[in-house]
């Protein structure tokens, strides 16, 4: 039902804001507490290391109790380490909260997608799919850049109360709209983590891990970017996010119809981006309208990295969509860790301005990864008949 996937993505938007909205206010943050932009960077990879480390195993844990319960837990954790973020803790405080809601990050996605397509028919999965996943790019359009705005209207400190108080919002809808949805069949352990023994989910996986650190080794530092590399302000940078997320939630819905009709292919489209953008962000140099249709160009092509990231993973193990699902979420926020440590390295060594570059590298690997799993799976494909 489509009533559940919009359930699903407004948690999403919370757990987006509560994960992403600090990649505006990093610069500010560094400043209160007197650290360097890569320390600051912490705040959002130790977040994503830790859902990497543990979503899948947290995932598993969880996948007998009722849907709803978990989603309302995961939900509370953001809005209770929101609230108290806002109060400016001391810094190793404050990471603490940072990390406590990224054990359940998975397993709330997982969640959601599964409540999503629990009633669906086969060939409106990845269209329901995307509609949650949607909660990304209407984060991008609203609360993320509306809380950069406020922080710099304001204090940093309000950003946080902003992620709060979407969180509130997406707590009172799963609880007031969403059904008990009990665990009608729990899979056992043995038949989920074999996927894990299939060469093909495992390129697919690399392809996901390659994927989502090319894109965050820039996006990560989008404001220090924009700021240093673009001469952009805090409020124009506000925009550009504006821009970003606005060109997201149409790039989710073409997305998501593509998904349907060819999961590799539309992965390799939106893929291109991470060669394609650092190019155009390198020849726009400072002229501010062509930076401003660059921004427009990287929205549309990131914005759906996570939805096609999962879709191309869970494509390749249909039959363990929970676990293949979280292990996306697991290897995309190790994708956020590694891409957001390596663009703070490379700021602090080199210099902002070659982020973009990295992003270049690992995306030719995450294409190495997607023809290492076409010419594996044609060659599996042409041995079959000889079996028979």
């Amino acid at each position: 039902m489509k009533k559940y996937a919009y359930i699903g993505c407004l948690g999403f938007i919370a757990v987006i804001t509560t994960e992403f909205g600090v990649i505006g206010i990093l610069p500010q943050i560094a400043e209160h507490y007197n650290i360097s932009i890569d320390k600051a960077g912490y705040l959002l990879s130790a977040f994503a290391l830790i859902i990497a480390l543990t979503g899948p195993f947290m995932t598993l844990l969880t996948s007998g109790f009722d849907r709803k319960k978990i989603m309302l837990a995961a939900i509370f954790m953001f809005l209770v380490t929101g609230f108290v973020s806002s109060f400016s803790p001391p810094f190793w405080l404050l990471m603490m909260v940072r990390i406590l809601p990224a054990f359940l990050q998975p397993v709330y996605i997982a969640s959601a997608l599964a409540v999503a397509v629990s009633q669906a028919e086969e060939h409106k999965k990845n269209g329901l799919m995307s509609i949650v996943f949607n909660g990304v790019a209407i984060a991008m359009v609203t609360t993320v850049p509306f809380a950069t705005w406020i922080s710099g209207l304001w204090s940093w400190e309000y950003s946080f109360m902003i992620q709060t108080a979407v969180s509130l919002i997406a707590l009172i809808a799963i609880q007031f709209l969403l059904p008990s949805m009990p665990v009608q069949e729990k899979k056992s352990f043995g038949s989920q983590v074999s996927i894990l023994s299939q060469p093909s989910f495992i390129l697919s996986t690399l392809t996901n891990f390659f994927m989502i650190t090319a894109w965050f080794s820039t996006y990560s530092y989008f404001a220090d970017y924009l700021n240093k590399a673009k001469g952009m302000d805090t409020t124009m940078i506000s925009y550009m996010l504006l821009v970003f997320g606005i060109i997201g939630i149409f790039a989710n819905w073409i997305a998501g119809k593509m998904l349907n009709k060819n999961v590799p292919g539309t992965t390799a489209f939106f893929l291109s981006g991470t060669i394609l953008v650092p190019i155009l962000l390198y020849v726009s140099d400072g002229n501010m309208i062509a930076t401003i249709l660059v921004i427009g160009i990287w929205g549309f092509l990131y914005s759906p990295s996570f939805l096609n990231a999962s879709t191309y993973m869970i494509s390749a193990a249909p039959g363990s969509l929970e676990f293949a699902n979280s292990l996306a979420t697991s290897f995309g926020n190790l994708g956020v860790t590694l891409g957001t440590t390596i663009g703070g390295w490379i700021i602090i060594t080199k210099g902002v301005v070659f982020t973009p570059w990295v992003g270049l590298v690992f995306g030719l690997l995450a294409f190495s990864m997607m023809i290492l799993k076409g010419l594996y799976e044609k060659r599996n494909q042409s041995i079959l008949p000889c079996k028979e």
